[in-house]
């Protein structure tokens, strides 16, 4: 009897022992995700560091000067050759053009019309056809489109319809 109540003496002071680890473990865990949460907010917000009494632009006034400037190009609507499984094809599409440049790309929209209706019309019925070539498609016209605006002014060229009837 004697050896049970030691053993279960001892088992108790193990599973209290257990229980105090476990709780200090539990303790210093929140203890390390409080002090590298509070860490990552003074870094971010310059409290650590100091921002160096430099006046900072808010983030919406930068963002506003990098957002692209969209230029719509009409519709161009292309007749297919007689091999071709579609008589038609409708294409219309948006340039990514720098903020600076968006009035010079709308002066040339005319010159740009005529390259893409050129390089469209001249393009084998099959390639049309075919889906996978449309980001070659894509990107003979944006340079194209480059060539004629002049380097740096238009970024992307963005296929906003694309379609065979």
């Amino acid at each position: 009897m004697a050896d049970d109540e030691e053993t279960e003496t001892s088992e108790a002071e193990e599973g209290s022992e257990k229980k105090k680890k476990g709780k200090g473990m539990l303790f210093g865990i929140i203890g390390a995700f409080v002090l590298g949460g509070a860490g990552f907010y003074a870094t971010f917000s310059g409290l650590l560091l100091g921002d160096g009494g430099e006046e900072k632009k808010p983030a919406i006034a930068m963002m506003a000067s990098n957002l692209p400037t969209f230029v719509p190009i009409e519709p161009l609507i292309i007749s297919l050759g007689a091999g071709a499984s579609s008589k038609h094809l409708k294409f219309s599409a948006e340039l990514d053009v720098a903020a600076a440049y968006s009035d010079e790309v709308t002066a040339v929209m005319p010159r740009i019309l005529d390259v893409l209706n050129t390089f469209l019309r001249a393009v084998e019925d099959g390639d049309i056809e075919n889906p996978s070539a449309m980001s070659k498609l894509r990107a003979q016209m944006l340079r194209r489109v480059q060539i004629v605006t002049g380097e740096g002014r238009v970024n992307d060229l963005l296929i906003t319809e694309f379609v065979l009837n």
